[in-house]
């Protein structure tokens, strides 16, 4: 079996969990099935939105809808490498929009998307809570202070490098 088609049947057997710990919702309950199904799955498929919508007796584009109309929501699986980017008030008084530009860039990549390869997606966040460190990027868990777009690209270098080093192995 391909890796794709194990991917697709792992994938739909996560949407058939979420929907069965829902058994009996209604479509008040939209938004937590959302939530849920994106927890679990790591975004929300096309085949989760249209599975979400049967399960609620919903038309696929209600679904898409409200789920289009919270930026929780995202629509592509993250990436090897997920790139996060503080873009509050602290961060943008301190230059984080021409540390987003950077990472874009040097990525190839949109906010909300991830690369072709799998390895990179990018998100812009509202406030990652450590203003005083601003202007704050994120990846993985791991956050940096402070960043501008030369320490952007610095850091994509070695986020590189660390990726070729461990792929060599």
């Amino acid at each position: 079996m391909a890796s794709g088609q194990q991917r697709k049947e792992r994938e739909q057997a996560a949407i058939d969990a979420v929907l069965a710990e829902h058994k009996g919702a209604h479509r008040d309950s939209l938004i937590p099935i959302l939530q849920h199904m994106q927890e679990r799955v790591g975004y929300l498929s096309v085949a989760a939105v249209r599975s979400i919508a049967h399960h609620l007796h919903l038309p696929a584009s209600k679904v898409y809808g409200v789920a289009t109309f919270y930026n929780q929501f995202r629509f592509m699986p993250k990436g090897k490498y997920h790139v996060q980017v503080c873009r509050g008030t602290a961060c943008h008084v301190k230059g984080s929009l021409a540390t987003l530009d950077a990472v874009r860039q040097e990525l190839g990549v949109e906010p909300g998307e991830t690369s072709k390869n799998g390895a990179y997606s990018i998100e812009v966040v509202a406030c990652m809570g450590a203003c005083g460190l601003a202007p704050l990027v994120c990846v993985n868990g791991t956050f940096y202070a402070d960043m501008t777009p030369k320490k952007v690209r610095a850091l994509l270098e070695e986020q590189r490098e660390r990726q070729a080093a461990h792929e060599a192995r």
